[in-house]
């Protein structure tokens, strides 16, 4: 496949953007997947491709959170673990199971973290007694969310946020930093089973990871610099907007019925 610049360069900046989202509240796909598909990349090479370049991002974001002290990763190796082993188990599986349930129930979710961080006023507050240990936190979260990123992905980072918040019992700072390693981690894991599958655009995959590493590396300082203050109301639109575009796309008669009253 041949791509101009200009869809070269508005590929590079969706990507700048969705990186800087990813790394405070997630959901950076949102942006990037649907970019993909509007240049013309059939859909399982777009998938792959936005694995690629998040890849990145979500690596870049990684790495200022641990340089800056917020993640000691000898702390995490049983939860990157457990969620690369979930995550390539999901990207294995996905080849022959059917996502439709997942697609169902992930909005109700989405919506229901966004009305806890919105209703819960000591939600992201942190210092609570952990509701699981690090070892049952690892199996659990990291096995069975990272699954469901190699499986069908949309929705990953606010999934992993909302569990450290409600049973690690982490501040939103520090629940934010410890989503994007193991987010990292199941992007990887998935990224390579794709690369097997020789499916990943590698020119348009490395341009838009040079943009999602930007942009998430300005997203992550922010994290450090704003903290609580911004990632919270994020992390409640973000929800939202993937819940509603979820929604839209599984049905679209419910869209057509809101635009004929409008």
């Amino acid at each position: 496949m041949e791509f101009s610049w200009e869809i070269i360069g508005a590929l590079f900046v969706v990507a700048s953007l969705a990186g800087f989202i990813d790394a405070i509240a997630g959901g950076g796909g949102m942006l990037t997947v649907p970019a993909l598909l509007a240049a013309g990349i059939p859909p399982a090479q777009a998938l792959a491709t936005n694995k690629l370049q998040s890849s990145f991002g979500s690596f870049s974001a990684t790495l200022y959170f641990v340089r800056n002290g917020l993640v000691q990763l000898n702390e995490m190796r049983l939860a990157i673990l457990c969620t690369f082993v979930g995550s390539a188990a999901g990207a294995m599986l996905v080849q022959y199971m059917d996502a439709g349930t997942l697609t169902m129930v992930i909005p109700a979710l989405l919506v229901a973290i966004a009305l806890y961080f919105l209703i819960a006023p000591e939600a992201g507050d942190g210092g609570g007694q952990p509701k699981l240990g690090q070892a049952g936190f690892a199996l659990t979260v990291g096995t069975g969310i990272g699954f469901y990123d190699g499986f069908f992905g949309p929705g990953t980072g606010s999934l992993f946020a909302i569990c450290f918040v409600v049973i690690a019992q982490l501040g939103i700072v520090e629940a934010t930093a410890k989503t994007k390693v193991l987010n990292f981690t199941s992007n990887f894991a998935a990224l390579l089973f794709f690369i097997v599958a020789g499916l990943p655009i590698w020119e348009i995959g490395l341009v838009m990871a040079l943009g999602g590493f930007m942009g998430a590396r300005l997203g992550a300082k922010v994290v450090v610099t704003k903290g609580r203050k911004l990632i919270r109301p994020l992390v409640v639109m973000v929800s939202m907007v993937m819940a509603v575009k979820l929604l839209a796309e599984q049905h679209p008669q419910w869209l057509e019925t809101i635009v004929s009253f409008v």
